[in-house]
């Protein structure tokens, strides 16, 4: 095996890995565990994250009748009270809903399970956050994720190239920017639009870290094709702005997301329903 051969190799290994990573990580991976409740084992998988005008289901699978369970959300970063709703069991499962939310809102929510006099919290710790957003294409959805990859995919295999006697830089560079712009500024934004109804949300208009990574990404790939002409050695550029692309693909996504503030749609909503 060559060394190019190698090095491709090398890359893709490392993409699946990170696409892996991402996809196993991050505040909208759903929460997965197991408890005992009075003897009884049970798992439970909540999610995180909810798109639609659906409102989203929260379920646990019990096969024990005898158990019940009361779910208890409240509205995200609010000083809202707690509700509560029973939940049903069905086909061996207990049932209940969280209110579907405008795009971007959360809800904080946990589920107190009873059998007898025995009771137990799920999950044990801090309530989950879920978020809410709106339904993005297919069309839109598998472009922008294979696009982010495969720019991965050349920026990894560009940094390789640092390890290459005659390293062959130009057309793996424009590759990643290219790639790179068609997922994070063209596909990326028609994401947000259709999740939250905002074309941008990082930096200078919000705190969305997937945007800002984005940005950071791209713009260490502009330097390293401006490198291309005006360093010595440009291969050492090419591995920085790797390196760079690297670590912020590790960033889990969604972190310092898109979130609705409540206290302004309360105020824009106590200001409709006001008396003129």
């Amino acid at each position: 095996m060559n060394r190019s051969v190698l090095f491709w190799v090398l890359a893709a290994v490392i993409t699946i890995a990170s696409a892996v990573y991402q996809r196993m990580t991050g505040p909208t991976y759903p929460v997965a565990g197991s408890a005992e409740l009075n003897e009884h084992a049970i798992s439970y998988k909540l999610n995180r994250s909810h798109p639609g005008p659906t409102n989203a289901p929260v379920e646990i699978k019990t096969d024990d009748q005898s158990i019940s369970g009361m779910l208890y959300w409240k509205r995200f970063n609010t000083g809202d009270p707690w509700t509560e709703v029973p939940m049903a069991f069905s086909e061996g499962m207990l049932k209940g809903e969280l209110p579907n939310q405008p795009p971007a809102g959360k809800l904080m929510y946990r589920v107190e399970l009873q059998k007898g006099e025995k009771q137990m919290s799920v999950p044990a710790g801090d309530p989950i956050v879920i978020r809410f957003r709106g339904d993005v294409p297919i069309f839109v959805l598998i472009p922008h994720v294979l696009a982010m990859f495969i720019a991965m995919l050349f920026s990894i295999r560009a940094g390789l190239e640092y390890f290459s006697k005659e390293p062959k830089l130009k057309k793996l560079i424009y590759w990643t920017l290219g790639v790179l712009f068609v997922g994070g500024f063209i596909l990326g934004p028609l994401m947000q639009w259709y999740s939250f109804n905002a074309w941008w949300t990082g930096w200078p208009f919000g705190t969305d870290l997937t945007d800002n990574k984005t940005a950071v990404a791209f713009l260490a790939w502009v330097i390293a094709a401006v490198a291309l002409t005006r360093a010595k050695h440009p291969e050492r550029w090419a591995l920085g702005a790797c390196m760079i692309t690297f670590v912020v693909y590790m960033i889990p996504h969604s972190v310092l997301g898109s979130e609705l503030d409540y206290s302004k749609l309360d105020k824009q909503t106590r200001q409709v329903g006001s008396p003129r």
